[in-house]
């Protein structure tokens, strides 16, 4: 997950948080590849795309697993090592990486990228996703204060939203369809 000032934009499931919160389940994780628009980059959707690659991840999080191991891997098989990675913890500095050149891609949740994707479409773009829980799914959910019963009323709110359609509408708007949930899920257990 990653915070952008006040605001969670994302939280994933796990063991740990669920013995303080409560979740409501409404997307499935799904991490994806933001270059600038000018970028000779035009997919990351295995490994050996990233090989020789200036790299970007937020420290401490699941992507960040992920370009370690894809780059001990490519390393194994005599592929280029990925030049860094290179640690932003604010997204602010990412978009300014990237526009300046001093990186060429950045992972991370791909809701946010695809929304900077689609609202600056001439300075960026996404190039490939991946599932965020990797190889494991992993869902996005409401996070509410454990016990206090809220789960279950946004839980029902967000099934009504898939069953009227608006639920994936909204999805389709940002192009995130492929992470919809057939149903939400109140209280799931963790991973």
């Amino acid at each position: 997950s990653r915070s952008l000032g006040l605001l969670r934009s994302e939280m994933s499931i796990s063991d740990r948080r669920t013995e303080t919160i409560d979740f409501s389940t409404y997307r499935n994780d799904e991490l994806g590849w933001l270059v600038g628009a000018d970028s000779d980059i035009t997919s990351i959707t295995k490994r050996e795309d990233i090989a020789g690659k200036v790299v970007a991840v937020g420290s401490g999080t699941n992507q960040e697993k992920i370009v370690l191991e894809w780059d001990r891997l490519n390393q194994e098989d005599g592929l280029e090592p990925v030049q860094g990675p290179e640690y932003y913890e604010q997204f602010s500095d990412v978009l300014l990486a990237l526009q300046s050149g001093r990186i060429e891609t950045y992972v991370g949740p791909n809701a946010s990228l695809a929304y900077q994707a689609a609202i600056s479409p001439q300075d960026f773009k996404v190039v490939g996703t991946l599932n965020g829980g990797w190889p494991d799914t992993a869902q996005i959910a409401v996070a509410t204060k454990k016990g206090n019963e809220a789960a279950p009323a946004i839980t029902a709110a967000i099934n009504h939203a898939i069953e009227d359609g608006t639920y994936l509408e909204v999805l389709q708007r940002w192009g995130l369809e492929a992470a919809a949930v057939a149903a939400a899920r109140a209280r799931p257990p963790g991973r």
